[in-house]
């Protein structure tokens, strides 16, 4: 007789090993025990399975109830998912875990599938190639010796978890038979996301009650093609995290951290397209969640018609990308403007979502904020009175870009300090009034002179016209630039 214990608590587990074990729970879950030829009991912390023959038999009948190869997709009862759902499962275990072709067989033909994304927008066309089978579902033979027990030790290959190892020239990767079984169920745990450029995010929950977890991912919703496209590994996480935490806010086993794997080409490796590119742990608290939250909403993906006019795509908003990277390591959600405006154009659906999210600094913050939009109000009512003089239109553009340049051309703390201070004395307002020292202090606190350039270069780039006499003055010599700050 065969008896098998997987604990998560086991110290010898990794990560992807407990959410392999919490994902075996869920397996057993949706499995009818009668007639089974194997028997299973599963508490908070361990899953213990027993049979009686060969070790072969037993899970190859285990796998066969998990995995399925049905209708051109893998599918995976325990998951109970929808079309979409389907879809998604299936593209992301092939672009993960069954990534090389080795293991998994597609049809070559691809076939459409349409998805909608929002009720307003058009329907996103998608060729995908239909799954025949995988090393899931065609019997395994490497982890068992002639006489169909397991083998004391098991080579992994990179399919069990993509980044397990970093380079084939190392070797492969050696499992205990419980290890090597967990890892079989690790897919019915995650979260897969498709990034732009030939990349996808795999994240995987820390888990610490599996009776719990399995209750909470059973009644999941399901997840349509507009949450399985990401703009980043940072979003990525967070969308995960958020979607566990809406399912059930009140429970006290809540997933509160995960890994992300970013995965995408590396030189090592020609055949295969999605190897881990880099890892991220997220530990991240109610408050990010709910910035999160707000700045998704606020930065949607966008339907885009494809450049020769034959269908249509979904464009990801890289201003959400860029907050989302800063909220997984604890930054300020506006952390590094500086380098992001530099480096990406602000498109103005982005900039009216960025508009909304300084609504959402804290009192400290705001402080600086409105002291530098109540200067920058002083200095453009001076420039469209100059403009009214001379008979010409107000180019916005160029008044913005005049003070960001004045603001952003400073390299040091010293002359950045200096650069504001001066900006704010020219053109006084009453939002700077009474607060010199509190601007004073946030500008020389040791490493905060950058996060206060950030700040701000945002309330210049999102200054909105806030009296009735100056947004009538703009449209008097509004231009076509001028539309965003009326």
């Amino acid at each position: 007789m065969t008896e098998l214990t997987l604990s998560i608590f086991d110290p010898n587990t990794l990560l992807p090993h407990r959410a392999g074990i919490a994902g075996l729970g869920l397996a057993l879950s949706a499995i009818d025990s009668t007639d089974a030829p194997l028997q299973w009991e599963v508490t908070e912390d361990v899953v213990t399975l027993s049979w009686e023959g060969k070790d072969i038999d037993a899970i190859q009948w285990l796998l066969a109830q998990t995995y399925r190869s049905d209708e051109g997709y893998l599918e995976a009862p325990a998951l109970n998912l929808d079309e979409q759902g389907r879809y998604i499962f299936s593209e992301g275990v092939m672009n993960s875990f069954l990534q090389h072709s080795k293991q998994r067989s597609r049809e070559k033909q691809a076939v459409p599938l349409n998805f909608t994304v929002d009720d307003d927008q058009p329907e996103i066309r998608i060729d995908y190639r239909p799954v025949v089978d995988c090393y899931y579902t065609r019997g395994i033979q490497d982890a068992f010796n002639s006489k169909g027990m397991f083998k004391k030790e098991i080579p992994l290959k990179g399919h069990h978890l993509p980044g397990l190892v970093e380079c084939f020239v190392n070797g492969a990767y050696v499992e205990s038979p419980t290890g090597f079984l967990a890892l079989l169920f690790l897919p019915l745990a995650c979260g897969y996301y498709q990034l732009t450029g030939y990349r996808s995010a795999l994240v995987i929950p820390e888990i610490r009650n599996i009776n719990e977890w399995v209750k909470l991912r059973r009644k999941m919703p399901g997840r349509t093609y507009k949450s399985f496209r990401s703009s980043s590994a940072g979003e990525s996480a967070l969308n995960f995290l958020l979607r566990e935490k809406l399912a059930d806010d009140s429970s006290l086993f809540r997933i509160d951290y995960c890994e992300v794997y970013r995965l995408g080409s590396q030189p090592w490796d020609g055949n295969q397209s999605y190897l881990k590119q880099a890892v991220h742990r997220v530990q991240i608290n109610d408050q990010i969640l709910g910035l999160y939250e707000v700045a998704s909403r606020l930065l949607p993906p966008r339907v885009q018609l494809k450049k020769d006019g034959n269908g249509t795509w979904l464009a990801e908003s890289k201003v959400l990308a860029w907050i989302s990277d800063n909220l997984i390591v604890n930054k300020s959600w506006y952390d590094g403007f500086f380098e992001f405006r530099k480096a990406n154009s602000i498109f103005p659906d982005d900039r009216r979502g960025l508009v909304v999210m300084t609504e959402h600094l804290s009192a400290d913050e705001k402080v600086l904020f409105e002291a530098v939009q109540g200067a920058f109000s002083t200095y453009l009512r001076e420039q469209i009175l100059q403009a009214q003089k001379q008979g010409r239109p107000l180019d916005y553009g160029q008044v913005t870009d005049k003070v960001i340049y004045r603001l952003q051309r400073p390299g040091t703390q010293q002359q950045f300090t200096t650069a504001l201070v001066k900006f704010l004395s020219d053109f006084r307002s009453g939002a700077a009034l009474g607060n010199g020292l509190q601007i004073f202090a946030r500008l020389n606190q040791p490493g905060n002179w950058k996060t206060a350039r950030d700040l701000a270069l945002l309330a210049i780039a999102t200054y909105q016209s806030k009296t009735k006499e100056e947004k009538k003055l703009l449209e008097e010599n509004s231009t076509e630039e001028t539309a965003n700050v009326l």
